[in-house]
């Protein structure tokens, strides 16, 4: 399973094993929204990674080879997974055991708190050729607020340890992300469940709003951008480039 769900007493940790990369395809984004469903009797979650990356972000081989047609099954999964994350009710802890880069940034800004480790963050979804999905934008949004995604996002920059805290991309840096991640989540799953969840949702709730509102005119033309000649282009040449 890309996606493996281990219980730490009360608390759940879903773990991303797939690949190389801990990569975003159809399969884990599926496990990832099932996982959370299973771990709803979980006073907290962890979220973290295998190896040293935490999530490397989309599949671009699978997109790639699978071309046009799997980018119109693959973006759908992408948001619900991303929006999954984002709107369990219950605290989610992200244990940053490696790099996250491009949508492993935003699954990590879709957590209630960061700690990362060795690693760096950034989003480089304009370096690669596509436009990030309005779930995926609005969820940085809310995390890093509207005046820093410029910088963020245009420049395509990936940060590493003091340089993401100062930045305000992590929450705090730590040797052992998973030790330090499940006692913030323990304290965070101390506090009382239902008013915990209606706080969550009150500051989250505009940008859920918006994400309903525009998501069905926007996603179209995301897709359509993603399924452009060029973009595909841009994804081979990354592929072969840059992944080998």
């Amino acid at each position: 399973m890309p996606i493996t769900l281990e219980s730490h007493h009360d608390l759940a940790v879903l773990r991303i094993d797939h690949g190389g990369g801990n990569t975003l395809d159809t399969s884990s984004c599926r496990e990832l929204v099932l996982r959370l469903e299973e771990a709803a009797d979980a006073r907290a979650v962890v979220l973290t990674g295998t190896g040293r990356i935490f999530c490397a972000g989309v599949d671009l081989k699978r997109i790639h080879d699978g071309g046009a047609s799997y980018v119109s099954e693959f973006l759908p999964l992408l948001s619900d997974a991303l929006l999954a994350v984002f709107g369990c009710p219950r605290p989610v802890v992200a244990a940053l055991n490696g790099h996250a880069v491009a949508g492993g940034a935003v699954l990590a800004a879709a957590c209630d708190h960061r700690v990362l480790g060795a690693g760096t963050f950034g989003v480089t979804e304009l370096l690669v050729g596509v436009p990030f999905p309005l779930a995926a934008l609005e969820i940085l949004r809310c995390a890093y607020g509207t005046a820093p995604l410029p910088s963020l996002t245009y420049s395509g920059s990936t940060y590493g340890g003091a340089d993401a805290l100062a930045r305000g991309l992590v929450d705090e840096l730590a040797d052992d992300v998973l030790e330090r991640a499940l006692a913030v989540a323990t304290r965070l799953g101390e506090l009382p469940a239902e008013p915990f969840a209606h706080t969550k949702a009150q500051i989250r709730q505009p940008f859920h709003e918006r994400i309903a509102e525009y998501r069905h005119t926007d996603d179209p033309e995301v897709e359509r951008l993603w399924r452009s000649p060029a973009a595909l282009a841009a994804v081979k040449s990354y592929v072969d480039g840059v992944l080998g």
